[in-house]
């Protein structure tokens, strides 16, 4: 089965209704999606935060390229493009991005934007962790037995949260107090609100939610939480089918300096503060 069909039979049935069959798109990478169809894994908070609303639909019109969208974790992601099921990624988990490109993976690697993870938590804030650095806030939260949401889907926010819980040699993995909900951060924040519970998310889908959970921002600004998003090309020597050309053409558009201009504002107007910093250039 191609790629597609392991994506799934619906979308399958969309690439295959809209597109022809074969199409050059450079001497070493043959598209199945026509070169005009490009495949995007990315991560539920640029979904979720609304950036990719404003972006895809003018990148679109810019390069003749339909961008399929598949928001999933930064792992599934990265897994989808190992597996030859995707063109081009938009994920936050250096480490597991650095060990795709070691393993030969992706092609290129571009630092695009980035924000910052924050400690959410109910106003009442029963852990009383307000303030405090984020070890201690998570050391006090396993301490006092507090409900704490995780999203437990393997995304760049997950390895994060674990990788925090790891410093300080916590396993909260089965304990009482401690929830997975095996979805991305906006469904995750809805289940935190709803329990008044604790949970680690990415500022900008947090933003995005604010008005819907009634949680509040009680850790933030650890040099730990910050949140750098990279673009990367699936390597066509890997994959041939990959649309590579695509995947150029859409990394080249997301470090432009009018995308970056556009990215620096989004979520002012509306939020009062961007929901994401622009990186194009930075190493």
């Amino acid at each position: 089965m191609n790629r597609y069909g392991r994506i799934g039979l619906i979308f399958l049935v969309i690439l295959v209704a809209c597109t022809p069959q074969t199409h050059s798109v450079t001497p070493n990478a043959t598209s199945q999606a026509g070169g005009s169809v490009l495949i995007l894994a990315t991560t539920t908070s640029t979904q979720d935060s609304g950036l990719l609303d404003v972006l895809i639909p003018r990148f679109e019109a810019q390069s003749g390229y339909q961008v399929k969208t598949v928001a999933v974790g930064s792992g599934q992601a990265l897994k989808m493009g190992e597996e030859g099921n995707a063109d081009v990624l938009l994920v936050h988990s250096p480490q597991a991005e650095e060990a795709f490109m070691q393993a030969g993976w992706g092609k290129d690697r571009v630092r695009v934007m980035h924000n910052d993870f924050v400690l959410l938590g109910p106003p009442s804030d029963p852990a009383q962790i307000r303030g405090l650095d984020v070890a201690t806030a998570l050391r006090t939260i396993a301490e006092k037995g507090v409900l704490f949401v995780s999203r437990g889907d393997n995304s760049g926010t997950h390895a994060l949260e674990l990788s925090l819980w790891r410093r300080l040699n916590l396993d909260p993995q089965g304990q009482p107090w401690y929830l997975e909900t095996g979805q991305g951060m906006g469904a995750t924040l809805m289940v935190a609100a709803e329990k008044q519970a604790y949970t680690l998310s990415d500022r900008g889908t947090f933003l995005a939610y604010r008005d819907r959970i009634g949680l509040e921002i009680l850790v933030e600004g650890d040099k730990e939480l910050q949140n750098i998003y990279h673009v990367i090309t699936v390597n066509p020597e890997r994959w041939p089918q990959v649309n590579y050309a695509g995947a150029v053409a859409l990394m080249t558009f997301l470090i432009h300096p009018e995308t970056q201009k556009i990215i620096a504002s989004f979520g002012v107007e509306q939020y009062g503060q961007p929901l994401f910093f622009p990186d194009a250039g930075q190493p």
